[in-house]
């Protein structure tokens, strides 16, 4: 068994506030111990990165929003898998890098819980991957409730979004678990 950890769209333009509010704070410092444990073990790491197709996204490659966060950065060594759809396995050769390595199951964690990091993890579980969602290690944002598809769907906060998501793919596509009980099982 081999266990690869991926990184979902941890970039600065997440930092725009234009996504509105958001959950967990401490999203991007749980990646990094997450990462911290893989680099010490030198077990595969993959990072993922969204560059968006849609002018003036926040996460356009002309606005230095593509850059990874600091806490987060790759090194020389690790793969960067660039998408520009919510899947990152969709036009990218994630996949068979992962079967290159062997990897059985994945630890997932990112950005946002809802869009990318979801529809990643559920066609990871698709694709016969065991999946470990770090969900202390991902958030969700304000922009990502009601946008106008309903007039009887109440406006959620961030974490109630979170939640959901993590609800709907627990048990099915992921095992959902906390940072440190991940790492726990490490020693």
């Amino acid at each position: 068994m081999s266990t690869a950890l991926l990184l979902i769209d941890i970039q600065m333009g997440f930092q725009n506030p234009v996504w509105g509010a958001r959950n967990n704070p401490a999203a991007e410092d749980n990646a990094a111990d997450l990462l911290a444990a893989w680099r010490t073990q030198d077990w595969p790491v993959c990072h993922v990165r969204h560059v968006s197709v849609e002018p003036n996204s926040p996460l356009g490659p002309d606005t230095g929003g593509t850059e990874f966060m600091a806490q987060v950065a790759p090194t020389s060594d690790e793969p960067i898998f660039e998408k520009s759809v919510n899947s990152a396995f969709i036009g990218t050769s994630l996949e068979s890098h992962l079967r290159q390595l062997s990897v059985t199951d994945l630890v997932v964690c990112g950005l946002t819980t809802p869009h990318c990091v979801s529809t990643s993890s559920r066609m990871a579980a698709n694709l016969g991957f065991q999946v470990t969602l770090a969900h202390d290690a991902c958030a969700a944002f304000e922009a990502n409730a009601n946008a106008g598809w309903s007039d009887t769907a109440p406006q959620m906060t961030a974490q109630q979004i979170h939640d959901s998501a993590v609800s709907h793919l627990h048990g099915e596509f992921v095992t959902a678990r906390r940072t440190a009980q991940i790492l726990a099982d490490l020693s």
